[in-house]
């Protein structure tokens, strides 16, 4: 363990409030996905029902799963949350592992959500492509603009040093952020709630449909049916395409125990903070994703011509505003998710440094700040690789944050079995949760990584494959390095 001069251990300041706590933990959950994924994957995938289905169902897990965080914080009130717990329970080699893809987890959201930057401006702006200039380059059939990279990535930076600079102010600014995001979804919802615009039919196909069959055969809303999921296999794989990614879409409320250290409140509180932000975020998913659908006689067109749904539903809806609306909500969606897993990464990677399982440099604290400022140079320079990459690799980052997700649930789960065990604590229906919440975690690995006959849709594409496989050599070479210097060190 790092320790400061005079032999004490590195610790944090404690200066967040719960309001910053769920500003962080709802901003987090909520980011791009949200906005631009009704088009892009829920819709086609899922369709209205199998979309609100799934994010229920994945809220009611995560809130399962959360009764697991809210045992442990309190035990382990550490920054490093699902690493800190695993190293307790399991020792050296599981926290390695659940610790560093958790770092996957929280970091890609980074990037992630960078490369969102660009389809929210060209987006807006209509004609204008105010950020094609400047060369550019082609990945997966998507041009990469250096307006879109060098805008992008000054956002990247500038809440990076922001986070160097004082978590009181991140919380504050991630206050703001989450709460206009609130109001821009919830105003959203009551507009198609109320406008004569908004039909049921327009939902049709509920289950959605086969878009890369119905793209090559050229269909058109009016035949449409003619690829819809039916039948009960169709339906359960539209509800499992978007359940198996349910750890990327709330990941985020486990952010909270990274934080643990810097909080100024009862550990008491971590179970309701938890629930609010997962029911936030389960209402966002569903609300954003209905009204879409049921705005546009023709989404499904729309779908298929690669255009962003839930813009044109607003405008639709709302006119100006409506573009307004979604403007502010997503930029703020993709600001606050950029802002919250940023601190989560950095702490993550601070409290790994701190204890010997990653290099020290990522463990000093900025003695004017108090923040880890070199774990978090670290993770803007990763971030930096989203808008360099472009818009096709959200899919891929999705997936990486999905399986970091499950595996962070997976141990902290297991660490509460363990815990429970040891110190004779918790009463029978926590055991139940913690082993349903094991199951699960499980569940969702199994879909995410094995291709399951008959389900289309749901495990990861080739590319994130590739992605899995550099991630875990990366971190092998990070855990022989640093387990070599240990022993020169004892030696020495």
């Amino acid at each position: 363990m790092n320790n400061t001069g005079n032999g004490s251990p590195v610790t944090l300041k404690r200066q967040l409030s719960q309001m910053h706590v769920w500003a962080i933990a709802f901003g987090c959950i909520i980011g791009w996905g949200s906005f631009i994924n009704p088009g892009k994957k829920f819709l086609p995938n899922s369709g209205v029902a199998g979309t609100a289905i799934a994010m229920i169902l994945g809220a009611l897990v995560m809130v399962i799963i959360s009764a697991s965080y809210a045992y442990m914080v309190p035990k382990h009130p550490e920054s490093g949350g699902e690493f800190t717990f695993t190293k307790y329970c399991f020792g050296k080699i599981p926290a390695f592992i659940c610790g560093w893809f958790l770092v996957a987890g929280y970091l890609t959201n980074v990037p992630m959500n960078s490369t969102a930057i660009g389809m929210i401006v060209d987006g807006l702006d209509g004609d204008a492509n105010i950020l094609q200039w400047g060369f550019h380059y082609n990945i997966a059939g998507f041009d990469v603009y250096a307006g879109t990279v060098i805008f992008a990535s000054a956002i990247l930076i500038l809440f990076g040093i922001l986070n160097i600079l004082g978590v009181k102010k991140a919380g504050f600014v991630q206050v703001v952020l989450a709460s206009l995001l609130a109001v821009s979804a919830f105003t959203l919802f009551v507009a198609g709630l109320v406008s004569a615009k908004a039909k049921g039919i327009n939902m049709e196909p509920i289950w959605g449909f086969d878009k890369a069959a119905a793209t090559a055969a050229g269909a058109t809303t009016a035949n449409i049916g003619e690829f819809a999921h039916v039948g009960t296999q169709g339906k359960l794989s539209a509800i499992l395409a978007t359940f198996a990614i349910a750890p990327w879409a709330f990941v985020g409320f486990d952010t909270i125990p990274q934080a643990a250290e810097e909080f100024k409140f009862s550990y008491k509180k971590v179970m309701k903070i938890l629930v609010v932000a997962i029911a936030f975020g389960c209402f966002v998913y569903v609300s954003n994703n209905t009204v879409a659908a049921a705005a546009l006689e023709n989404w499904p067109d729309r779908v298929m011509a690669g255009d962003w749904v839930l813009l044109i539903a607003a405008e639709e809806l709302l006119g100006t505003f409506g573009k307004v609306l979604i403007g502010v909500g997503v930029s703020c969606a993709v600001l606050s998710g950029i802002m919250g897993f940023y601190l989560a990464s950095s702490r993550l990677m601070f409290a790994m440094s701190r204890d010997g399982y990653l290099p020290k440099v990522f463990g000093k604290v900025d003695p004017k700040h108090g923040t880890p400022k070199n774990a978090m140079i670290f993770c803007i320079i990763v971030s930096l690789s989203g808008p360099i990459l472009g818009r096709e690799a959200l899919g891929w980052f999705v997936d990486m944050s999905a399986i970091g997700a499950s595996i962070g649930y997976f141990f902290t789960c297991a660490s509460t079995l363990v815990t429970m065990k040891r110190d004779g604590d918790g009463k029978l229906r926590l055991k139940i949760l913690a082993w349903a919440g094991v199951v699960f975690s499980v569940i969702f690995m199994i879909l995410q990584l094995i291709p399951i006959p008959g389900l289309s849709g749901v495990h990861f594409g080739k590319e994130s494959y590739i992605l899995l496989v550099v991630w875990i050599v990366l971190g092998a070479l990070f855990w022989v390095w640093e387990q070599s210097k240990n022993k020169k060190d004892l030696k020495a």
